[in-house]
């Protein structure tokens, strides 16, 4: 049974960075990140493969977070650079039951979750 356990989330004003970082148990799959603003439904951000190639979700996010992965500390990070207020989610990370990143954000194409980390973005 995959674990995920995510990590890195917190309070950072507009136009700063984080990092997010998503353990997981395997590396043989890919990963995808996801978030989930109140009220709103769960968004797919981008997803990395098994063998390191990415697929973006978000227009929203491009030029701004990038994901990578070190399979030997079994770990995906999510570099968000220039983040805004709309940034703010609970971030998400998942693993689909294979090493290939789905082709469309649908978060039911993905069997395991992280149990979430809170991003906040002040303005």
């Amino acid at each position: 049974h995959l674990q995920l356990v995510e990590s890195g989330g917190g309070l950072v004003q507009s136009g700063g960075s984080l990092r997010l970082s998503c353990r997981v148990s395997l590396d043989y799959y890919a990963i995808g990140w996801f978030r989930q603003a109140p009220g709103k439904e769960r968004e797919g951000v981008l997803c990395i493969n098994s063998g390191g190639g990415s697929t973006n979700y978000a227009d929203s996010v491009k030029g701004r977070f990038t994901i990578s992965r070190d399979n030997a500390k079994n770990t995906v990070y999510l570099q968000m650079n220039s983040l805004k207020p709309e940034d703010t989610a609970v971030y998400y990370c998942a693993a689909p039951t294979y090493s290939l990143c789905p082709p469309y954000s649908d978060y039911k194409e993905y069997d395991y979750w992280g149990q979430g980390t809170q991003v906040t973005v002040s303005s």
